[in-house]
């Protein structure tokens, strides 16, 4: 049986998918959500939200992710950083997994990746889960409904979490696997029913495809001045350095919390909606993101709550620290109509330092901006990936290596270019430990950051007087109104001095030497950052 609005010429059985039981096309939240509850997939909660766990599965999982081997990709991929997957394995993943979808019930959404209709991707999303097609039409851009009629899909997803991969016959790694086959426009996803799966397959795609028509694809968030979307400013950074929550300012507008594009024309979204980190979510400190948690339709992961009350615990990460909510932009009262702006007039480049070695905010030259994006350092927060429970250093070049196809110095010089184009300014921002390493210091106050990205935004921060940094070369406002001067001096809040130099001169050292393998592709003025 077939329920819902489609192209009547672009149905499943059109791509040659047969043999379902019920498929429902494009249905809208309250029949998704009826359809979850009647599913068991989860529970209402307060406001209409709807909760749900994903099981073994509570992050991502980037060792089961393959890129299929063609010869059409096979000069364009980065395959030290991409696992690759023989075409023929995939071919035999895929009929298993279509043989495997026969008789169960399916649901459809078509949907947009990007606002802007002149370089956004038409992508299917097909999902075994109801609570899935909830979070796949929150999180991608929704066609108006008169659109689907003629809806024309470029790249299907198909997410069966009860199809098990077997390694032997697919050439993957586990029963659990996230493949993407350019060639065939199809993304499928087995045995995880984390959603964000789904999310980062279309970056994924969106990251191989629209840098080969010069357009910059950016892990960041985005917002612009209240009333002037030509003063626009990007917060690149990993999962857990804060582009959700410090872009949700009341005193901008949000163009979007995590994945933009960068053309010709300025910036745009590549999503509808928001995912955001709950641990320890407050109403005094992010009001907006609070209040999503009990309106219609967002989807509550992985949280504790009361079985009585249905009230959330923000603060128990029993079931993982990578708790969530997703939900509609327009939730967010100043949420940008359009989801685009100009072009960015700042570049804030979000860390989340475990050594407590960073100051809370740098100013980069050109070349230290090139160093810094391609560099990608923070720290993986608790259980943002399958298996990290404490903050890990790491490097993940251009802010987000795990979605990258494409090598390096291909969104490197993207940025480079459009950053001296546009003449924007470029800040290093850390958002992790002060006082002391992970363990020892305590998170740099959310206060604080905000003065300093406000004094940054607002261009107030170019007038303070700045000193250079001794072990990386970049300029240090000396003091900022309003925030607590201590803080700008990083070895002055430690009370061992030599115990900071020690942990300088470890964290300088590593940034050199993961930096060694970009050296043969970076102008001069780049290596001399790391030189110097």
């Amino acid at each position: 049986m077939m329920t819902g609005r489609v192209n009547p010429a672009k149905r499943l059985e059109d791509q040659g998918i047969t043999g379902l039981g019920n498929v429902y096309y494009n249905i809208l939240e309250p029949a998704l959500i009826e359809q979850a509850v009647l599913r068991k997939e989860g529970h209402i909660g307060n406001g209409g939200t709807f909760m749900v766990s994903t099981g073994q599965y509570t992050g991502r999982s980037p060792n089961d992710k393959f890129i299929v081997r063609t010869p059409s990709v096979e000069d364009h991929i980065w395959w030290e950083n991409n696992q690759p997957m023989d075409a023929a394995a995939f071919d035999v993943l895929h009929a298993d997994m279509l043989e495997h979808m026969k008789g169960r019930d399916y649901f459809v959404q078509d949907l947009f990746g990007g606002a802007d209709p002149a370089n956004r991707l038409n992508v299917r999303v097909i999902t075994e889960l109801a609570w899935q097609s909830l979070f796949s039409r929150t999180m991608l851009r929704r066609p108006e409904r008169a659109e689907l009629d003629t809806f024309e899909t470029e790249f299907t997803i198909i997410n069966s979490p009860s199809f098990k991969a077997d390694p032997a016959r697919h050439g993957c790694r586990t029963e659990t696997v996230i493949a993407l086959n350019f060639d065939k426009k199809l993304i499928l996803i087995g045995n995880t029913e984390y959603a964000g799966e789904i999310k980062k397959g279309v970056f994924t795609l969106l990251n191989y495809i629209l840098p080969g028509k010069g357009i910059m694809a950016m892990h960041c968030s985005a917002n612009h001045a209240t009333g002037n979307p030509d003063d626009a400013a990007v917060f690149f950074g990993l999962s857990g350095t804060g582009k959700t929550t410090l872009s949700a300012d009341p005193s901008r507008t949000l163009i979007g919390d995590d994945e933009h594009g960068w053309s010709d024309n300025g910036i745009f979204n590549f999503e509808g909606g928001c995912y955001a980190k709950t641990i320890n979510l407050s109403k005094e400190a992010e009001p907006e993101i609070y209040a999503t948690t009990t309106k219609f339709a967002t989807i509550i992961e992985n949280m504790v709550y009361d079985e009585e009350t249905r009230e959330l615990d923000f603060t128990d990460d029993s079931l993982t620290a990578n708790m969530r909510c997703a939900y509609p932009l327009h939730y967010i009262s100043n949420a940008s109509k359009t989801s685009m702006a100009g072009h960015p007039n700042n570049i804030i480049m979000l860390t989340c330092d475990s050594f407590g070695v960073l100051p809370p905010i740098a100013r980069l030259t050109p070349a230290q901006a090139m160093y810094h994006f391609l560099s990608g350092f923070t720290a993986k927060v608790a259980g943002t990936e399958r298996g990290v429970t404490e903050p890990e250093p790491t490097f993940s070049t251009c802010f987000g290596a795990p979605f990258m196809p494409r090598r390096p110095e291909a969104y490197g010089n993207l940025l480079r270019d459009k950053i001296a184009h546009h003449d924007a300014t470029c800040w290093l921002v850390n958002t992790g430990w002060t006082g002391g390493a992970y363990g020892t210091g305590k998170r740099m106050p959310i206060k604080a950051t905000r003065g300093l990205l406000t004094a940054a935004l607002d261009g107030s921060l170019n007038g303070a007087e700045f000193r250079k940094d001794p072990n990386f070369g970049f300029e240090v406002p000396v003091a900022v109104h309003d925030v607590d001067n201590s803080l700008l001096n990083p070895r002055d809040t430690w009370a061992d001095k030599d115990a900071y130099d020690a942990q300088a001169a470890k964290l300088v050292g590593m940034f050199a030497e993961n930096f060694g393998q970009y050296m043969d592709y970076v102008d001069d003025d780049v290596k001399a950052v790391v030189i110097g």
